[in-house]
């Protein structure tokens, strides 16, 4: 019998592995059994760990999300104070990453709202709750460094946050056509460093 600690341990493998098949090859591109060969869990055991692959697309879009709030979180937190300086770091490491990656892959996020985002009920719930949580978070740092004086005041922090996360979707499809970190780091420098920025 499978004790609980192991079967979290196949559950978060199951999951890690979902994140990287759906981003790379899309909720439809990817099948039962070739997420548990890639986890090297024995087949037909899938439905002790999810009801349907609904359900694991929906928990893969919440288990994604979570390192970047995290992350988010953690550069506000260890950046001495300047709220707008964490979130440039936060974004620069990103372009760094899919630099690094040859533009591969992009943001699940925004592959699955284009695949599946009108045809699932449980993923586009989970797709609008992880933006929507996503969005939270940017907001909270946006809105120190409206306090620091950094940022302009007659937008909210949550309209310019969603703002960022809606022209970020669309410069990372524009990054995976052009093969080109540049439009990632226009839309950050135009948002933070321009259209955002105090006295605009």
């Amino acid at each position: 019998m499978v004790t609980v600690s192991k079967k979290q341990d196949n559950k978060n493998r199951l999951l890690d592995i979902g994140v990287a098949l759906l981003t790379e090859k899309g909720y439809h591109g990817t099948g039962i059994k070739e997420i548990l060969d890639a986890a090297n869990i024995p087949k037909g055991s899938f439905y002790n760990y999810f009801p349907s692959k609904e359900v694991y697309g929906a928990e893969v879009i919440r288990h994604y999300i979570a390192p970047f709030i995290r992350q988010i979180e953690d550069d506000l937190a260890n950046h001495d104070g300047d709220a707008l300086a964490a979130l440039e770091t936060y974004f620069q490491r990103l372009i760094d990453d899919l630099q690094e990656n040859q533009y591969q892959g992009g943001c699940l996020l925004g592959n699955l709202l284009g695949e599946i985002g009108d045809t699932s009920d449980k993923c586009r719930s989970a797709l609008a709750e992880a933006v929507n949580d996503y969005a939270v978070t940017l907001a909270t740092g946006l809105a120190l460094a409206q306090r620091q004086g950094a940022l302009r005041r007659d937008l909210s922090s949550r309209e310019m946050a969603d703002l960022l996360v809606n022209a970020w979707q669309g410069a990372l499809l524009r990054m995976k056509i052009e093969h080109s970190i540049q439009p990632l780091e226009q839309c950050v420098d135009s948002l933070l460093q321009g259209y955002f920025r105090s006295g605009n």
